[in-house]
């Protein structure tokens, strides 16, 4: 689908865009406050383009498994964080993370993606076990865990046991706006 090309000095902002992938703030928002539906094709275009380059047209699906929602940190803008009592509080068992698990290879996904709060009942060798017996059914998938912060020796029982990959959450590389997220027991250089 070609869109039509803006004239003037959007299009030569968005083409630099295109080919620098940078610009100056001022830039950033001479763009975003045109209002062209034609600018706005054709830096969707352009974005298309950009990332059929990097990637192709795959598209890869993952399935994410909220299985616990349990957090011991009380972050200030989560809402699971252990002081909120209104959060209607639940976790999975192995044997109903292995039939997420099943169920999402049927319907075609291949990695699958276990996010939780910072839950002190997901002990290492819980989490070593469910990735095991994911691994064990499913030996062609990957695994993403996310649970919060831990130690080095937890990352590497968790790959060793399987798992691909670990998405840990960084909100922000400033230690004042950490201060302004977080309650004094959580610690910015951690």
């Amino acid at each position: 689908m070609t869109e039509t090309k803006p004239d003037g000095v959007y299009a030569e902002t968005a083409d630099r865009l295109a080919r620098d992938r940078d610009l100056s703030d001022e830039e950033f928002v001479f763009l975003l406050q045109c209002g062209d539906p034609a600018l706005d094709g054709y830096l969707a275009a352009k974005a298309r383009e950009a990332r059929e380059r990097v990637y192709g047209k795959d598209v890869y699906l993952r399935g994410l498994i909220e299985f616990t929602n349990y957090c011991k940190n009380d972050c200030y803008y989560c809402g699971i964080r252990r002081s909120n009592k209104n959060a209607r509080r639940y976790r999975l068992g192995k044997e109903d993370i292995l039939s997420c698990c099943a169920e999402g290879y049927g319907l075609g996904f291949r990695t699958f993606v276990l996010q939780g709060g910072e839950d002190p009942y997901f002990t290492d060798d819980r989490i070593v076990s469910i990735v095991e017996g994911i691994k064990k059914q499913h030996p062609g998938c990957a695994v993403t865990l996310s649970v919060g912060e831990r130690e080095k020796e937890s990352f590497q029982r968790f790959y060793d046991a399987g798992a691909d990959r670990y998405l840990l959450r960084h909100e922000t590389a400033s230690k004042d706006h950490y201060g302004s997220l977080h309650p004094g027991e959580m610690s910015f250089e951690r």
